[in-house]
């Protein structure tokens, strides 16, 4: 089509019109269009050369799809003026691509619109059935061109009314939807700061007691190391006389009197035993327990326990096995406390195993000294494994009676070297220690700190304190 007086401007946008619903636009983009084709069209009438308008349906190479490009080709170079530029960024908004190129002698304005999914595919065939049906429509007048156009404007009136009246309602149930909020939001900041102030009260009442924890924790550490330095003395003076009584070179005793006196005798060498455990856990507990690190060579002090504890092994029926560390059999640790810790199990493992063996090895697993101590035993039922390592606790339904602490302080002692104390067992499979130690000694800690740890910021709830079942 050509551009070249005002009249035509009206049936350039009546044709667009047409090809628009023609290749499947939607009505609003129908509209569009058409005013986005003659704004530009009345702009390049303006200049005076007038234009040539062509529409183009296809494939866009600018990847959107099907569309429908419209192309107003005029004589010379186009250059817009400050209002045209104006409707230049106007109708820019009204389609999907608006350019300006330079074709030989001529310039173009090409504006493109994306054809919906939905239309039906413009074929070779189909666009020829377009064309034909176009160039046999006869163009209408303009005045039918301009009440159509107002009849668009009026509906487009209507259109942007009823978004207005959509989006008053919409601001009025937001407000309402804000207040709500606010009131929700009040609601949730006070009973947060009454929260916060019960937390406040519940952090001061938890380091209080934390406080009074720590307090009674080193009330009875004391009470503990006082009475067993007390108890020493005379128990010790107890198995001194017991001792004179059964000398050869004294009276002689009926045997009865003998009798009687190495029960006392060993009464007061087990509550001997008691008061340096109840003395050496209170050491431990009050932090004074230390370490004095040290090469040592497992093989010495396997060996010194075979020959120490071979004479503890009274029944007949249990076998004392104590394997050859293998080589190089060396670590880096207190070989006093260490024999205490290993003493303690194998001597537990004597005591409740029956029938069968007790057997000590030990295994090197890269930087680490894995050393076990496995007996025959009657086992320990899994939902007692965490009290065995509290403070005289005893596993019921043992016949032979322990005192509670052996355990507790065998797992401070491996805790202070650096190293972790695990049990496995089972009714009826035995029960199996492990003692797990770096092969180097650990970085320098203070002592171990008495149990229950000091609290931080929030004090935790106390642990139930360690101790054995069969000390």
């Amino acid at each position: 089509m050509s551009l070249r007086v005002e009249h035509d401007i009206f049936m350039v946008r009546q044709r667009g019109r047409e090809v628009a619903a023609a290749v499947g636009l939607e009505y609003q983009d129908q509209i569009r269009m058409v005013t986005a084709l003659s704004e530009v069209a009345r702009q390049l009438l303006g200049r005076g050369a007038g234009a040539d308008v062509t529409f183009r349906a296809g494939q866009d190479p600018h990847g959107l799809g099907q569309v429908l490009r419209i192309d107003l080709t005029a004589p010379g170079a186009l250059s817009w003026d400050e209002r045209g530029r104006g409707y230049a960024a106007a109708v820019e908004r009204l389609v999907d691509r608006l350019e300006t190129v330079r074709e030989d002698q001529a310039s173009a304005v090409r504006m493109s619109r994306r054809i919906p999914p939905t239309a039906p595919a413009l074929t070779p065939g189909r666009l020829a059935e377009l064309r034909s049906r176009l160039v046999e429509e006869l163009p209408g007048t303009p005045l039918e061109e301009l009440a159509l156009q107002n009849e668009q404007l009026v509906a487009a009136l209507d259109e942007v009314r009823r978004q207005r009246d959509e989006l008053t309602v919409l601001n009025r149930e937001l407000r309402e939807t804000n207040h709500g909020v606010m009131a929700l939001y009040t609601q949730l900041s006070e009973e947060l700061e009454a929260t916060n102030q019960g937390v406040v009260a519940l952090y001061a009442e938890l380091d209080e007691k934390s406080a009074q924890l720590r307090a009674a924790s080193e009330a009875k550490s004391r009470f503990l190391a006082n009475v067993s330095h007390e108890l020493r003395a005379p128990v010790t003076a107890i198995m001194g006389l017991g001792r004179l009584l059964a000398d050869s070179s004294s009276d002689p005793l009926t045997s009865e009197q003998g009798r009687q006196v190495e029960l006392v005798r060993g009464s007061a060498a087990d509550l001997l035993a008691l008061v340096n455990e109840l003395l050496d856990l209170a050491k431990a507990e009050s932090g004074r327990l230390e370490a004095n690190w040290a090469e040592v060579d497992l093989r010495v002090v396997f060996g010194q326990l075979r020959g120490t504890l071979r004479v503890l092994a009274t029944r007949p029926e249990v076998e004392l096995v104590v394997e050859e560390p293998p080589q190089p059999a060396v670590i880096r640790s207190d070989e006093v406390l260490l024999a205490q810790v290993l003493r303690n199990l194998l001597h537990n493992g004597l005591k409740f195993t029956e029938r069968g063996e007790v057997r000590m090895r030990a295994e090197r697993l890269a930087d680490r000294w894995r050393l076990s101590v496995a007996d025959t035993g009657p086992g320990i039922p899994s939902e007692l494994h965490g009290r065995i390592f509290e403070e005289f606790y005893q596993v019921p339904g043992r016949s032979t009676a322990g005192t509670g602490l052996g355990l507790p302080y065998a797992k401070r002692l491996v805790t202070l070297l650096g190293g972790t104390l695990e049990l496995t067992s089972g009714p009826g499979r035995g029960s199996t220690f492990v003692v797990t130690l770096p092969v180097s000694a650990p970085p320098p800690a203070p002592p171990v700190p008495p149990s229950p740890a000091p609290p931080s910021s929030v004090a935790p709830s106390p642990a139930p304190p360690s101790s054995g079942p069969e000390g």
